[in-house]
């Protein structure tokens, strides 16, 4: 077999007039009668391979049986394009190689789709034959891109001190907001490992044995319902830090994604990044991943309406609930847009959408007959409505009228194309609550998680929490407690998030307390993380970056399956393996298990 020498996609300058062997697939093939063209395609690129009928006749006769996707090996020397006919779209679109001699080392069938051009193609069958679809250069270069980012991460971290360390993958299942998958032990009858969702209490641990600095790229796996931007199994930037507060964090976890922007993109990102607390976020754009690259921003009515006699406002208001709008400037909706938008918000559990357009300098609504001149005048000056402005309302209750408006503002630039391609907004949020009440549960949950730290002047509050006998001044008091956390926000997507742990054992117990954790429970579920926290351990607080969706926004894609080599539909199915799949009673019985 002819040994290569070069990948096809780095023939250079250097290269010309050396002899070179070089592998690869054939990306086409074109007879111009005594001259066959072949583009030989590997994982560098293409290059252009040249067969005289009249200089190399067997090679030749060869190259005129190939066909797309077959797999072959060229002997040639390296020459430069004849003027004219060079192809500045390809790297090595100045050069070609002169075919001495052409060896086929595997044919291929039929392709179920083309791999020489960006063919739609249902994803189903694209994940069928994933390794088709690789080929692509669309799917190629993602895959590279990552695997530099990959390289890039690690030297960023090494050159500040950290330690890669992996962590277990057969672990203990502890409550951490998702479904674990459950791994059945064949040694300990009814016993189960769990996969786990991230290495939180493992990076934790690593500090009190006094590692000072861990990072790891690494998989993490949750058992939930999928959509574009998740996967069953994902992968998280995943570091943790001794000794340090939340600027250390932040400043560090800035130059990584600098670096990464700058090496890979050419983008110089402005640094510090911007910073928003929890609250101005809901408030001014319904969520606490906004995406600021147009405006459209919530106001708040309330005041203005709390007299008001239109029922949907009053009723609303007297509930405890909010009025919110945003104003879609110039934008003269029609009343069959109108009814698409409120068609979309009744998705979201909202019962209507209210509106009034601004048209011919007239408020033109089904519902200002219902508003008094001031009440008019007052939310004209409010939401800085002009002419061509149309205002979009929720009455409901604050957090879905958040959702509703939050939801909708995304909706309607998506829609209209308010989105600048190429442009990357990136935001810290920060000041979020510890924890929250849910009216589902019947109980307190943690924002984030139950070991994030609560800051220090706030944890008087907590203690008083704990003792008060009354649920609404437990609410009141929980509500003011801030979490010494950080969400990184990229376009609308939080692709990073972290905190500042709880390092002291009576913070702890205190937090699992108010969460109804009992000691019980946390002895069950955390006794290890509890018995570390007795040892001296220091102060820490780390992040983890979704490495998936970070990956997909710089590339200006909107699904992650798009840079992960082998992902699962949003069934969790995997079309290539066909799994999940079914197992032999034998391996059922090995692990104790019996189906129903």
């Amino acid at each position: 077999m002819l040994k290569r020498t070069k990948y096809c996609g780095q023939v250079s300058e250097e290269d010309i007039g050396k002899e070179l062997i070089l592998c690869g697939w054939v990306h086409r093939v074109r007879n111009h009668g005594g001259v066959i063209f072949i583009d030989l395609r590997d994982r560098e690129g293409i290059v252009q391979v040249v067969v005289e009928e009249r200089t190399s006749p067997k090679a030749y006769e060869i190259a005129d049986s190939l066909s797309s996707e077959y797999v072959i090996a060229v002997k040639g020397s390296v020459r430069r394009r004849p003027p004219g006919t060079e192809n500045p779209k390809l790297k090595t679109g100045y050069y070609e190689l002169l075919a001495q001699e052409i060896e086929v080392l595997n044919t291929s069938e039929p392709l179920p789709f083309p791999v020489d051009e960006e063919t739609p193609v249902s994803e189903e069958l694209k994940l069928r034959y994933r390794y088709i679809d690789l080929r692509r250069e669309s799917m190629r270069e993602n895959i590279l891109f990552r695997h530099r980012a990959y390289q890039i991460i690690r030297e960023v971290f090494i050159k500040h001190g950290f330690v890669e360390i992996e962590t277990p993958f057969l672990t203990k299942s502890t409550p951490e907001g998702a479904r674990d998958f459950l791994v059945p032990s064949r040694l300990h009858p009814g016993k189960f490992y769990a996969l786990p969702q991230s290495p939180q209490l493992f990076k934790q641990i690593l500090m009190v044995a006094g590692f000072d600095r861990y990072f790891q790229i690494v998989k993490c796996l949750r058992d939930e319902d999928l959509r574009a931007d998740r996967q069953p199994e994902f992968t998280q930037i995943d570091f943790e830090m001794s000794f340090v507060e939340e600027e250390d964090v932040i400043s560090f976890s800035e130059e990584l994604i600098c670096t990464l922007f700058r090496e890979l993109l050419g983008v110089e990102l402005k640094r510090p990044f911007d910073r928003m607390s929890y609250k101005d976020a809901l408030e001014r754009y319904g969520t606490d991943k906004p995406d600021r690259r147009f405006g459209i921003e919530l106001v708040d009515l309330s005041n203005i309406f709390k007299n008001t006699e239109f029922k949907v406002f009053k009723d609303a208001l007297q509930s405890g609930g909010s009025v919110k709008a945003i104003n879609f400037k110039s934008s003269y909706l029609s009343r069959k847009e109108i009814d698409e938008l409120n068609k979309f918000v009744q998705t979201l559990g909202a019962k209507g959408l209210a509106w009034i357009k601004v048209e011919g300098g007239k408020l033109n609504s089904p519902i200002t007959k219902f508003l008094s001149d001031e009440e008019i005048r007052l939310l004209v000056e409010k939401t800085d409505a002009k002419e061509g402005d149309t205002i979009l309302f929720s009455a409901d209750k604050e957090q879905m009228a958040y959702k509703i408006l939050g939801s909708l503002r995304l909706h309607i630039a998506k829609k209209y194309q308010l989105l600048r391609d190429n442009t990357f907004d990136l935001l810290w949020v920060v000041d979020f609550p510890l924890m929250e009440w849910d009216e589902e549960e019947g109980r307190f949950v943690s924002l984030h998680h139950p070991f994030t730290s609560p800051k220090e002047e706030d944890l008087p509050l907590l203690e008083e929490a704990l003792k008060s006998q009354d649920l609404e001044e437990k609410k009141h008091l929980l509500q003011r407690v801030r979490a010494r956390a950080y969400d990184l926000v990229i376009n609308g997507y939080e692709v990073g998030g972290g905190s500042i742990r709880i390092h002291r054992r009576e913070v702890q117990e205190l937090v699992f307390k108010l969460l109804g954790i009992s000691e019980v429970e946390a002895e069950e579920k955390f006794g290890f993380l509890l018995r570390a926290l007795r040892y001296g351990a220091p102060p820490h607080g780390g992040l983890a970056f979704g490495l998936d969706r970070l990956i997909a926004l710089m590339r200006g894609l909107d699904s992650i399956r798009d840079v992960i080599a082998f992902p699962k539909t949003q069934k969790g199915i995997c079309p290539l393996t066909g799994a999940p799949d079914y197992v032999s009673p034998r391996q059922l019985k090995d692990v104790h298990i019996k189906l129903e």
